[in-house]
């Protein structure tokens, strides 16, 4: 015997019409800044997915560099298949690993710049969705922490470092389709002489759950 359905066809069709939409994913991918290290606090990923009303799916590891960004994207196919926004945060450590020596920081800039370039168009070859590369306010320590354990000549080393990354991420991002967004003015401030030790952690490297937040605050909205 055949029973007919208690609820016609144009109303389920209504009913489906009216579901929910699928709550949208953030994924971020990159180093300890984003994995949230030494801060004992949510990391800014999280803060920006709720802000978001996004499912925040954090992929960062401490230690990571740009090739190795890059060279685990297509182990994430699935997670960035249905990802809404992608969001960037790596070259800290390829110069960090570096920064006794000044003469290598030109040369580690650009592999960050290809790394990075690279891992954006992986992204929108898959999904044509949009990718934030965010920069760094400092590659190493900074603040009170960084002035007292590198001195003036290892400020001014820090600052190139900074500078030559950013403008390496900045590039990266232009080339690839990418939106590039600084964190420098959260930390220092419009006119770049702000001491950021109060948004940062004890470490001086990393920051503290102000800093986390700082930089959810500058990540665009979901488009």
């Amino acid at each position: 015997m055949r029973f007919r359905s208690a609820v016609p066809a144009a109303a389920v069709l209504v009913l489906a019409a009216c579901a929910a939409p699928a709550t949208p994913s953030v994924v971020t991918v990159g180093d300890s800044v984003p994995a949230g290290s030494n801060c004992g606090c949510t990391p800014f990923p999280a803060l920006y997915a709720t802000t978001q009303h996004a499912t925040d799916v954090n992929r960062a590891v401490p230690g990571t560099t740009s090739a190795d960004v890059r060279a685990a994207l297509p182990t994430e196919r699935a997670v960035l298949s249905s990802a809404a926004e992608v969001v960037i945060m790596i070259g800290a450590n390829d110069i960090a690993d570096v920064f006794d020596d000044p003469s290598r920081y030109a040369d580690v800039a650009s592999e960050v710049e290809q790394n990075v370039a690279a891992s954006v168009t992986q992204i929108r070859d898959a999904r044509k969705i949009p990718v934030i590369v965010l920069g760094y306010w400092n590659v190493v320590q900074d603040g009170q922490v960084g002035a007292a354990n590198y001195g003036p000549d290892g400020v001014a080393d820090a600052t190139r470092a900074t500078t030559l990354i950013n403008q390496a991420l900045q590039q990266a991002a232009a080339a690839s389709g990418g939106t590039y967004v600084s964190t420098a003015e959260a930390f220092h401030g419009d006119d770049g002489t702000d001491d950021p030790t109060g948004l940062l952690a004890p470490d001086g490297d990393h920051p503290n759950a102000a800093g986390q937040a700082a930089i959810a605050a500058l990540i665009p909205p979901l488009r």
